[in-house]
């Protein structure tokens, strides 16, 4: 990538900059003085101040509202291969020293901004990596990318998962295939915490597995409060809450999903990790027509987990996505037997913890049942957040009894 354009901010807008936030919104340059000449989509360039000091190195992108993503805030930091190789090798190191000797084989290796690599998402799958290059910068340098995880981890195989609709807001196409080595096999089984989880890398959501929700997962599975009792699991994906609550005791799990594959995993899940007997259903529905029909059907559960897509997009979004998550949870506690249990959560980054709390709190009005939060949860380690950059805290949850 080319390192040639000076990006100069308007007067009163280098806070958040000099604080290390990671965006630069295109209302914060001053167009009139900055200098692009020669300057291409994803190229590297400097940002400055009114009076030319220096701020900070990032990739432009005249296709994105965030014209610029920063990457360095060091003058002599050079952007090339040898700066992707020590980013890459300084996130893997932390994830490493997170579970190196543990049951645990598959988790996020590079989570974005939060590793100071805004707009690329590595997932570790066993011996097989996924990327996704989510932004015009990381995209440009791709061969740089796989070239250093190559070499630093020496992977069966790297596989691109760069099909999401952010990157046309990024002026990019959505395209997926192998980027080194072999692809993932079709009947690729991980392990976390010990439990085995078969996934579809190549057509599932994300890039194969929801790793956010590991701490959730282990809670599942380890809360003496879930044995015995009659699961419901909405939104259930391949069931990796089900086969933990089966495994810590439940007496029965219905699974609720839009996806019949989805399903076929989920069934796959079950069996590999010596669940076949438990009592299990496997519902391919609208999960908020199917609450609706259990609530006329008056059938009642003692746990139900509530983990929808995202809902808001955007802030305008975030009204409209309020009501979709009260709805649910409206529906859900009316369908929870005395002292029954409530997992709910928002991956909706414009949701507040704050917001949703009240939110599913508006839910246990109008359903007349008194709730109290027992558990709180947010995404899982290897998921980190910086604290320059909050909106890399997405995921929300809580443990409610009614």
């Amino acid at each position: 990538m080319a390192q040639s354009g000076i990006v100069i901010i308007k007067q009163g807008r280098e806070k958040p900059i000099l604080q290390r936030h990671p965006w630069v919104f295109s209302g914060a340059i001053d167009k009139g003085r900055t200098n692009l000449e020669g300057v291409q989509p994803g190229d590297i360039v400097e940002v400055r101040d009114t009076r030319g000091g220096y701020l900070a190195t990032g990739y432009h992108n005249p296709h994105s509202q965030i014209r610029v993503r920063l990457l360095s805030w060091n003058q002599t930091n050079q952007i090339g291969p040898a700066w992707w190789r020590i980013q890459l090798a300084r996130a893997i190191a932390i994830r490493e020293a997170m579970f190196t000797g543990s049951d645990t084989d598959s988790y996020r290796l590079v989570n974005a901004e939060n590793d100071g690599l805004p707009g690329l998402v590595v997932d570790r799958y066993g011996d097989y990596l996924v990327l996704q290059f989510l932004t015009m910068g990381v995209d440009v340098a791709r061969e740089s990318i796989v070239q250093a995880l190559a070499d630093l981890l020496n992977p069966a195989g790297i596989y691109e998962r760069s099909d999401v609709d952010v990157r046309s807001k990024e002026g990019l196409e959505e395209t997926t295939g192998v980027l080194y080595g072999n692809p993932p096999p079709d009947d690729l089984t991980i392990t976390q915490d010990g439990v085995r989880y078969p996934v579809d890398i190549l057509n599932g959501h994300k890039t194969g597995f929801y790793f956010d929700q590991r701490e959730t997962r282990r809670w599942l599975r380890t809360h003496p409060e879930i044995a015995g009792r009659e699961v419901l699991n909405c939104f259930s994906y391949t069931g990796a809450f089900s086969v933990c609550a089966g495994l810590n005791g439940a007496s029965s799990i219905t699974s609720v999903d839009s996806s019949g594959a989805a399903h076929t995993i989920a069934r796959q899940a079950m069996a590999q990790n010596g669940l076949d007997d438990l009592p299990a259903e496997y519902v391919e529905a609208d999960v908020f027509e199917q609450l609706r029909a259990y609530r006329d059907e008056e059938r009642t559960f003692d746990l139900i987990i509530l983990d929808p897509p995202k809902f808001a997009f955007t802030a305008r979004q975030v009204d409209k996505a309020a009501r979709g998550y009260k709805d649910i949870n409206w529906l859900a506690l009316q369908l929870l037997n005395p002292g029954g249990l409530l997992l709910t959560f928002s991956c909706s980054g414009h949701v507040s913890p704050d917001l949703f709390q009240k939110i599913v709190f508006g839910a246990s009005v109008d359903a007349e049942r008194d709730a109290q939060i027992v558990g709180l949860f947010n995404q899982s380690a290897d998921h980190p957040v910086m604290l320059s950059f909050p909106e890399g805290h997405y995921l929300k949850g809580l443990a409610c009894r009614a």
